[in-house]
């Protein structure tokens, strides 16, 4: 099936060709345009014979796909880690809200609190829920191969800066992709007792990618290497070389996109 995303072309049986400028993959609508650059229509995939341009009838898959794209990440850092892309790490932590869960990923130094921001690298379920897509020019449903290609030729310069060994982070992430994969992911939020300090190595916290899965319930996920001591330090964000201009355009900004 050819990839669904704002920008392709569709027929409707009664409005004619028109254009997508919207999709949730998690309900199934979309927002398309016929012919009127100022209205919009809304319409299901399940019931209003939605084509591609071609007539290739558009199905909609009523098992959604994952709410964040965490875990499919994380199938992608184990292989790289594995063909010697060991500098490579994600971070992940949920933003202010609370609605959404932020992913970054980074290479080079491993340094968690001082990572560097590389554009591409990093995104948010507040985005990824309407398009599951990377944004390295894969397409929904890709496996974790094709995203390993995908992100290889979106930036080669910033993967190469990934090769080396790190065996202690590669070996706590292969356990912690063991004891998650596919329906969990981990967060690396530093949680702060209501009113309280920082507790020094609480069990790192765990999440569902998916709706209707319960509870994580397995072993606890220790921290990665190099986290040790981080909850006595002070932790300053590296300056960033532009502000946000959209909201939740920009890695640093908390305020959720509307949904």
């Amino acid at each position: 099936m050819k990839a669904l995303a704002p920008g392709t072309v569709i027929f409707h049986r009664y409005r004619g060709y028109g254009v997508i400028t919207a999709v949730n993959l998690l309900t199934g609508w979309i927002s398309a345009r016929f012919g009127n650059e100022s209205r919009t229509l809304d319409l299901n995939l399940s019931t209003d014979e939605v084509q591609f341009a071609d007539g290739e009838a558009i199905l909609f898959r009523r098992a959604p796909p994952d709410r964040m794209p965490h875990a499919r990440l994380m199938a992608v850092v184990r292989e790289l880690h594995k063909a010697g892309y060991q500098k490579l790490y994600l971070y992940s932590w949920p933003k202010a809200s609370g609605l959404h869960w932020r992913w970054h990923l980074f290479t080079g130094p491993r340094d968690w609190m001082q990572r560097s921001w590389r554009e591409g690298w990093y995104g948010s379920g507040a985005d990824y829920i309407f398009n599951p897509v990377m944004g390295w020019g894969d397409q929904p449903g890709a496996t974790t191969e094709e995203l390993v290609h995908a992100l290889a030729r979106f930036d080669p310069h910033g993967l190469a800066q990934a090769l080396g060994r790190d065996e202690d982070h590669t070996n706590w992430f292969a356990q912690v992709c063991d004891a998650l994969l596919p329906g969990y992911m981990y967060s690396l939020d530093m949680q702060r007792p209501h009113g309280g300090p920082l507790t020094d190595m609480p069990p790192v916290p765990v999440a569902p990618v998916r709706a209707n899965l319960p509870p994580y319930s397995g072993e606890s996920i220790t921290w990665p290497p190099g986290w040790a001591g981080l909850w006595s330090k002070v932790h300053a964000m590296p300056p960033q070389p532009s502000p946000c201009h959209t909201l939740g355009s920009h890695p640093n900004c908390d305020t959720d996109t509307a949904v």
